[in-house]
C-alpha cells in the first residue's frame, strides 16, 4: 500500500457547507497538479446539518489509484493528517451524532500532526476548549472571524484560499505551494487569490501541544445497548415531566424545571449565550415563552434561567426581552463550562454584579449565522482587516 493522506474540515452545517466543500475540492486539485489521485466528500451530521449542527467534509489524496481505492472503502477516515476548525467555537468539541455524544475536534488527528483553527484568539485560549489527547500535535492558529461566505449566495472573502496556504503549510507532503498557486491560477484565474494562499502560507503561526495538555473535563458519552439489550416492541423513552427544585442557598422549592432528554445536548452547536441580569429581570414570561428548545428553567424566585445543557445559542430570548440589556448574547469563547448563573447569582448577588459586568462590557460583534442571507457583504471588509493585520 502505498501513502495515503487524509484532511478533515469541521463546519457549522449550512452556514459554511459551500466553504468547506471548496476547501476539500482545493486540496484534491492542488494534489493532482503533482499527479496524486485523490477524492473529496461530506458527511451529514445529526438533523441533517440543521441550524449550524456541526459536520465534516472530508479530502482524501493518495500516492496511487488502488491506495485511494482502499482509502474510500471507508465511510469516513478514522485518522487524519490535518483537522481544520472553521468556527472557534467548535474548539469545546461537537455533537456529530447524538447518540454518540461529545467528539472532541482533535481526536481523530495523528500523533504530532495539526489541527488548524480559524480564529482572532491564541492558541493558549483555544486549549482551555479543546479536549486534552494522550498524544503530543501541533495548533496552527489561522487569524481570521469566522466566515459565512458560504452561504446560499456564496460572497467570495478568501478563506477558502487561506484554509488551504495554512494547509499547505502545516501538511507540505499532501502538496506543494507551487501546486497551489498552479490550481488557484488555472483553475480560478484569480492572482488575489493566489496572494492570500501565500500570505496565510508564511503567516502560520503553529504551538506544539504536549500530550495531557488542554480542557482536563472528559466528554459526555453514551454507552449504546446493542440488539442483545434493546425491549422487545418498537418504542421510544419519553422524556420526565419535570417539576419543582431548591434554591441551592435557601433551599426553598419551587418553580419549575421541565425533563429533558439526557441524550440530546444542544449545546456545541452554540456560538453565542444568553448572559442574563436577574435583578433586571420583570418576571414577563416572553423569553420562557418564546424559546423554540425550551431551555429556560423557572426559578424558585420566579426568574428564568437559561439552561445551558440545553440552549443552542439562537438570541431569539435576547430578541424578546423588552427590559435593555437584561439579556445580552455573548460569545462562547468567554466560558469555559454550563454552570448555571442562577445558581451563581443566587450564592452571591455581589459577586454575579461583577461577573456579569466583565461579561457584557465591550462585548464584540459575533454572528452566529442565523441572520446571513444573501446580505454577506458587510462582513467582508471586517474579515479582510483582520486577515491584513495577521
Amino acid at each position: 500500500m502505498g501513502q495515503l493522506f487524509a484532511v478533515e474540515i469541521i463546519y457549522r452545517g449550512v452556514f459554511q457547507k459551500n466553504l468547506a466543500k471548496n476547501i476539500c475540492r482545493g486540496i484534491v486539485l492542488a494534489a493532482h497538479n503533482e499527479g496524486r489521485p485523490g477524492i473529496s466528500f461530506g458527511r451529514y451530521s445529526d438533523s441533517p446539518e440543521r441550524n449550524g449542527i456541526p459536520a465534516k467534509s472530508f479530502a482524501i489524496v493518495a500516492s496511487d489509484d488502488e491506495t485511494l481505492e482502499i482509502g474510500m472503502a471507508q465511510y469516513m477516515p478514522k485518522q487524519v493528517d490535518v483537522t481544520v476548525v472553521l468556527d472557534d467555537t467548535l474548539c469545546k468539541g461537537m455533537e456529530p451524532w447524538a447518540w454518540a455524544g461529545l467528539e472532541p475536534v482533535n481526536r481523530t488527528l495523528k500523533p504530532g500532526k495539526t489541527l488548524i483553527v480559524v480564529s482572532t484568539e491564541s492558541a493558549a485560549s483555544l486549549l482551555k476548549m479543546i479536549h486534552k489527547k494522550d498524544a503530543p500535535y501541533k495548533l496552527g492558529v489561522l487569524k481570521g472571524i469566522a466566515s459565512f461566505s458560504g452561504m446560499w449566495n456564496y460572497k467570495d472573502d478568501h478563506t477558502d484560499m487561506r484554509v488551504l496556504g495554512a494547509i499547505g503549510k502545516a501538511l507540505p507532503e499532501l502538496f506543494k505551494v507551487q501546486s497551489l498557486e498552479k490550481y488557484i491560477t488555472e483553475k480560478l484565474k484569480n492572482p488575489a487569490k493566489v496572494q492570500s494562499a501565500l500570505m496565510a502560507y508564511q503567516r502560520l503561526t503553529v504551538t506544539d501541544v504536549k500530550a495531557g495538555e488542554g480542557n482536563q473535563e472528559e466528554p459526555f458519552s453514551w454507552g449504546l445497548p446493542g440488539s442483545s439489550k434493546m425491549r422487545e416492541g418498537v418504542s421510544i423513552v419519553g422524556a420526565p415531566q419535570g417539576g419543582p427544585y431548591k434554591n441551592p442557598v435557601t433551599q426553598e422549592v419551587g418553580g419549575f424545571r421541565p425533563g429533558r432528554n439526557e441524550k440530546l445536548k444542544k449545546f456545541s452547536a452554540r456560538t453565542m449565550r444568553p448572559v442574563i441580569d436577574f435583578q433586571t429581570c420583570t418576571k414577563c414570561t416572553l423569553c420562557w415563552l418564546q424559546c423554540p428548545d425550551s431551555s429556560f428553567d423557572v426559578t424558585p424566585d420566579g426568574v428564568y434561567d437559561a439552561n445551558m445543557e440545553v440552549c443552542c445559542g439562537c438570541g431569539v430570548c435576547e430578541a424578546v426581552c423588552p427590559v435593555p440589556n437584561c439579556v445580552t448574547m455573548v460569545s462562547e469563547l468567554a466560558f469555559g463550562d454550563n454552570a448555571s448563573q442562577w445558581e451563581a447569582y443566587a450564592k452571591d448577588k455581589v459577586a454575579y454584579k461583577a461577573w456579569l459586568k466583565t461579561k457584557i462590557q465591550n462585548v464584540p460583534q459575533r454572528a452566529h449565522g442565523y441572520r446571513y442571507r444573501g446580505q454577506y457583504k458587510e462582513e467582508i471588509p471586517a474579515a479582510l482587516e483582520i486577515a491584513n493585520k495577521a
